[in-house]
């Protein structure tokens, strides 16, 4: 592998900012210091510049295999780090859904070839498959996840007693998709009933409701509580959930020799944020239409404004994308055919940046929130910090080069994004994935992510 020497960076790591050389070497992050004097093939001036932990994204849909039609490991992961995105975690609900750890190693066998950043991915829960839960290898998995009345199928997971032995067993962290289905259902009939076909997408927020989604968390953090389950709950997207996160429970521990760090709030119960759900807000679906319409819904400005103040309070733990790929044409349909998800990866830390030039987080956090959590809570193995000896994942940043999202530069397979036409102050200047360039100068370059490890 080729050697790096990145000169004259802003570290953005740890809680602090620093001016330093970085000298990577055989993938991994050989030296950190002032004035690094050392022969590299390749040598980076990063002045001006800020250099970040890459991100790592815990909850994405690449759509492989069976869906490619929407995306695949190829193109959405070049998308990702253009996007400063490095390791990505990848969910169950494919063609065949990934329900058995024979088909979960059919994926990384896939994604050996095809992936530019490191990877991992979910086992999905079933109704009956607690054994393939209990068998999965934790140390080379990233977790299991459950769609706690999502409707995906033959995924989705309803039975009070299902949930508690799942609870109760699951070896692994355990990641949550919580809205209640009942609910759901009945809000579903309401508008039906009244609208039929011409039920308005501004209707989603109100169907796919808050008290639909706070049930249903509710429902998994008492379970997680009762049997000390690690829960990761995805994509909050209400200012009412937040009440279920204490942020006051924290634990100290030790990192390693002479280290300290707070552990994820909540002890065994962390949250996410996405990168929609921080952005948007309801007043966007008179012009956005289908293009905005996600599972759980983006909400109003209120619950926007509720959930960055509880990622500065610690409150929520990481930010995602829940990434999730249609075709322009799946999204032509009505509000009952149109399906749920959109493509925001490319976007994520460009958007994140946004919240840092309006003065609601600072880059500290958004180290914190986008790489050193998730590498926390999932006990990601030599990731998530800038740190000698750990994998060279970095993301150089123009925080002064704006950029705009438009048809021409855009890179998932589908060829759209919520964000066409927004200007982003900020733009990702190079992406490092296991000590190699996948990004540059608004090209992506041969690499090829590597599996991720997990210390458990």
């Amino acid at each position: 592998m080729q050697s790096i020497l990145i000169k004259n960076a802003d570290i953005v790591n740890e809680g602090t900012i620093r001016p330093a050389d970085v000298l990577i070497r055989n993938g991994r992050i050989d030296r950190i210091g002032e004035a690094i004097d050392a022969l590299a093939d390749i040598v980076i001036d990063a002045a001006g510049k800020a250099l970040l932990p890459g991100m790592i994204d815990c909850h994405v849909h690449f759509r492989e295999p069976g869906l490619t039609h929407k995306g695949d490991m190829q193109s959405e992961s070049a998308a990702a780090v253009a996007g400063g995105v490095t390791s990505v975690m990848e969910m169950p609900n494919t063609h065949p859904p990934a329900v058995t750890n024979v088909r979960l190693e059919e994926k990384f066998a896939l994604a050996a070839q095809k992936m530019s950043t490191n990877y991992s991915f979910y086992l999905g829960a079933s109704l009956n498959n607690l054994d393939e839960i209990k068998a999965v290898d934790s140390k080379n998995v990233c977790g299991v996840k459950v769609y706690m009345g999502s409707s995906t199928g033959d995924m989705l997971v309803d039975r009070f007693q299902t949930l508690e032995n799942l609870f109760r067993e699951c070896p692994v962290n355990l990641t949550a998709h919580c809205e209640n289905a009942q609910l759901i259902a009945e809000n579903s009939k309401i508008f039906r009933d009244k609208y039929g076909d011409t039920t308005p997408f501004s209707a989603h927020p109100i169907i796919r409701s808050t008290e639909a989604c706070f049930r249903s968390s509710k429902l998994a953090v008492d379970l997680a509580r009762k049997y000390e389950t690690r829960l990761h709950i995805l994509h909050i997207s209400t200012a009412a959930e937040l009440d279920l996160f204490d942020s006051s429970v924290v634990r100290v521990g030790t990192a390693r020799e002479n280290e300290c760090f707070i552990e994820p709030q909540g002890d065994n119960i962390t949250g996410e944020a996405c990168v929609h759900h921080l952005f948007f807000d309801d007043s966007a679906y008179e012009t956005q239409g289908a293009l905005l319409k996600c599972n759980p819904a983006i909400k109003t400005a209120a619950d926007r404004e509720a959930l960055l103040k509880a990622l500065v309070s610690d409150r929520l733990d990481t930010i995602g994308t829940d990434h999730a790929p249609h075709t322009l044409e799946e999204k032509k349909g009505t509000y009952w055919s149109a399906p749920s998800g959109m493509p925001v990866i490319q976007s994520a830390l460009p958007s994140i940046l946004e919240h840092f030039h309006n003065d609601v987080l600072t880059l500290e956090l958004i180290a914190e929130k986008i790489a050193h959590a998730p590498a926390r809570i999932f006990n990601v193995k030599d990731r998530g910090f800038i740190r000698e000896g750990y994998w060279a994942d970095l993301v150089l940043v123009d925080l002064n080069k704006p950029q705009t999202v438009a048809k021409e530069n855009i890179l998932y397979k589908c060829g759209w994004s919520p964000f066409e036409g927004v200007t982003f102050r900020s733009s990702v200047d190079t992406t490092l994935v296991s000590g190699q360039i996948a990004w540059q100068n608004g090209k992506n370059l041969p690499s090829q992510g590597h599996r991720l490890q997990f210390d458990r």
